[in-house]
């Protein structure tokens, strides 16, 4: 898959063809609606098949102050994208500039000049341009004029619950992975490098990887099954190249402020089941597969570790029961 940054020439195998817009967070049912939708154009008039994205997140350049849980960072956002068979993807730098930029403008400058689109994918509550003044209506009919065609995809739902990057993030705030999953159409993950921690858990007998996640990181306290990803292929920036190969392992996580020992920041702290190594500078992915139980405060180190092995049996039993390596449409090799 072809990325192309700001300032980047569009080369040929990426013009003339089928684009989907959005901040695509999550990668989940509703974006992998819409991204079915421009591969099918594509294919059917021989074009490539693309996305556009914007880094960082909108939500970020305007409220900068506020901490904004993003599902998908970007090398996440791309493996995902990439697995989905798409041509290319486009990431726009999401700046004072793009954000100025009229409705028209960026029809004029990214779609038609930069990209020479013929058909453009969105969904049926998608804005863009200067104030949010571009409406999917605004598109249609832009279309019309500079010579693409557009289709509008509708609010996409399962169940009477809709497939929204929200409703992800509460079902996550909840500790509810396996309903995340759900929507997102893969299990949840994150990455990172494993940093050096106190090594309170190597002296306990469950040494922990220990994983830096972004302040705005909205997952509940607790326990979680958990699959742990190792090797060269495990966090990468998917692009041209073939896929690098990685290790899936069992593994159980705590993701909370420690009440028993400091009572500090959130911090991610994985024990791989079964493993013997040493992980420090490495970088990880973590795959959340099920929920074992919330935080909790221990009088002393005996009862904590008595209740750690409890943890590693529930998750080997919730792991053992889980999907290999797919869940729903998920697209995903192990």
């Amino acid at each position: 898959m072809l990325i192309l940054r700001d300032g980047d020439d569009a080369p040929e195998s990426a013009r003339g063809g089928a684009v989907a817009i959005g901040n695509f967070d999550g990668v989940h049912r509703g974006h992998k609606a819409l991204i079915a939708n421009v591969l099918g154009e594509a294919r059917s008039r021989g074009a490539p098949a693309g996305v556009i994205i914007f880094e960082p997140h909108p939500s970020a350049f305007f409220r900068p102050d506020e901490p904004h849980f993003r599902l998908t960072p970007l090398p996440e956002k791309l493996r995902l994208l990439a697995g989905l068979g798409l041509d290319f993807v486009v990431v726009l730098d999401f700046n004072a500039a793009l954000a100025g930029m009229s409705a028209q403008q960026f029809i004029e400058d990214i779609l038609v000049a930069r990209l020479g689109v013929t058909h453009v994918v969105i969904g049926y509550d998608f804005f863009f341009g200067r104030k949010r003044s571009g409406t999917a209506e605004t598109m249609l009919e832009a279309g019309k004029a500079a010579g693409f065609t557009t289709s509008i995809v509708a609010q996409q739902a399962e169940d009477g619950e809709v497939f929204s990057s929200t409703a992800i993030r509460l079902h996550l705030a909840q500790g509810d992975v396996a309903g995340a999953a759900r929507l997102l159409g893969h299990w949840w993950r994150v990455g990172g490098q494993v940093s050096e921690g106190n090594k309170l858990g190597r002296d306990l007998g469950f040494p922990t990887a220990n994983v830096d996640l972004p302040a705005g990181t909205s997952l509940k306290h607790g326990i979680y099954a958990v699959r742990v990803m190792l090797g060269n292929g495990a966090c990468h920036e998917a692009g041209d190249g073939e896929a690098k190969p990685f290790s899936v392992l069992a593994g159980v996580a705590y993701f909370g402020g420690r009440p028993s020992v400091d009572n500090g920041p959130a911090r991610l702290e994985v024990f791989i089941l079964d493993f013997e190594g040493d992980l420090y500078g490495q970088e990880i992915a973590v795959e959340f597969v099920g929920f074992v139980r919330g935080d909790m405060r221990f009088e002393n180190l005996t009862a904590m570790t008595a209740q750690m092995a409890q943890d590693c049996d529930k998750a080997r039993e919730i792991l053992k029961s889980a999907s290999p390596c797919r869940l729903a449409d998920a697209q995903r090799d192990c």
